[in-house]
């Protein structure tokens, strides 16, 4: 049996959403309070025994239409990929996608899962500190030589070297699988990226 893949058409919604207003969201009080079995089920098929287990290893801020998650998840198949993202429709959109995708192929796509909230806020109430890497990809100019300032000063981070990102699987699809990378591609625009770590990672 076929199954029908959502459509972006009945999913469409402003680029962009006020993280500073007030919108009703569901979150954890702390990140130990998560219940990640829901997301996630085949993960937890022994909830009690797992769930400690089992972490978040991949988050994608601001997922947009899951174009990346969905890239990244045979990728690491055996690894959890979380998408954030703050508006309702495309949220909605990313679920779908996602529940189509694993229906059409039997256990695929079991590692990715997406959720509506706003990172900003409740960032901490989902992941404990130190859960890896952070990239940074934007393709506006200014936007990027804020994040880099900020990180850069921040003493929490420090930037990687370019010569350590050469074999970085990640990096190459950052700007080619997302809705705003396909985007830049197409009107010859450019994507600025920067990856850090966090100092007491590099060791």
């Amino acid at each position: 049996m076929s199954v029908s893949m959502p459509q972006k058409r009945y999913y469409r919604q402003r680029a962009h959403s006020n993280p500073m207003a007030d919108h009703t969201f569901e979150y954890p009080v702390c990140p130990e309070d998560m219940d990640w079995s829901q997301l996630y089920p085949e993960f937890f098929s022994d909830h009690q025994s797992t769930q400690k287990a089992a972490q978040v290893e991949f988050a994608d801020i601001g997922c947009g239409y899951g174009g990346l998650l969905v890239e990244l998840s045979p990728l690491f198949p055996k690894q959890l990929i979380l998408g954030l993202e703050i508006r309702v429709k495309v949220s909605d959109y990313v679920q779908d996608r996602i529940r189509s995708l694993r229906a059409a192929e039997t256990g695929s796509y079991q590692n990715i899962a997406c959720l509506r909230s706003n990172a900003m806020k409740y960032l901490p109430n989902f992941f404990s500190k130190g859960q890896g890497l952070v990239y940074t990809n934007t393709d506006v100019e200014e936007v990027h030589l804020w994040m880099v300032k900020h990180f850069s000063e921040h003493l929490l981070f420090t930037r990687v070297p370019d010569a350590e990102l050469v074999d970085d699987v990640i990096i190459s699809r950052l700007g080619t699988c997302t809705e705003e990378g396909k985007k830049v591609q197409r009107n010859g625009g450019k994507n600025y990226l920067a990856v850090f770590r966090r100092v007491e990672d590099q060791n």
